[in-house]
């Protein structure tokens, strides 16, 4: 009997985890869905952008802290060709003087299979030369491709001084697995 039951409460805690992520992914894509529209709606210039990339990943809510070091991280969705090919996890660490704290959505583009392999194989890194254009209400920026890849930011809410060095790292999971 007590195998039974463990057994079973074992296959109750592991179709939990499944249930708990893939309602998540939902959300993460339902937002970022949500936040492509904005990223559209602020710059016009970003639709045809959208639709020529080979790929592009949108991290609808990364949240950033900071007090000297700062950190930041947030779930996205993976489109290639405009359809949902996984998700993906970005962490950020940065230093210098900067403080505060902020929510912003980003999207990164990819001009070119070779640059959107980096992600899929786990081997993006984006640093301090991959400059990011923040979008503001009413510009018309164009962001420049940096090694295959462009990168928008649309920020929320929060406050943050930042005169600061760091990166980013990228994690890719298929929806094919």
């Amino acid at each position: 009997m007590k195998t039974s039951h463990f057994i079973m409460l074992l296959a109750l805690i592991l179709s939990t985890t499944v249930f708990s992520q893939t309602q998540k992914d939902k959300e993460i894509i339902k937002d970022a869905e949500t936040a492509k529209a904005e990223f559209i709606k602020m710059n016009k210039e970003i639709a045809p952008q959208i639709k020529n990339a080979t790929a592009y990943v949108i991290f609808p809510n990364v949240g950033k802290g900071a007090f000297i070091v700062g950190a930041a991280s947030g779930n996205g969705a993976v489109y290639q060709n405009g359809v949902l090919v996984g998700m993906a996890k970005m962490k950020q660490l940065d230093l210098g003087l900067q403080a505060g704290g902020e929510t912003y959505s980003e999207m990164i583009l990819f001009n070119s299979e070779e640059a959107f392999n980096r992600l899929k194989e786990n081997k993006l890194e984006l640093t301090a030369s991959a400059s990011a254009v923040a979008l503001q209400s009413g510009e018309a920026l164009k962001a420049k491709y940096a090694d295959g890849i462009a990168v928008y930011v649309l920020p929320k809410a929060g406050l943050m001084v930042d005169a600061s060095v760091g990166g980013q790292k990228l994690e890719y999971f298929s929806l094919n697995n």
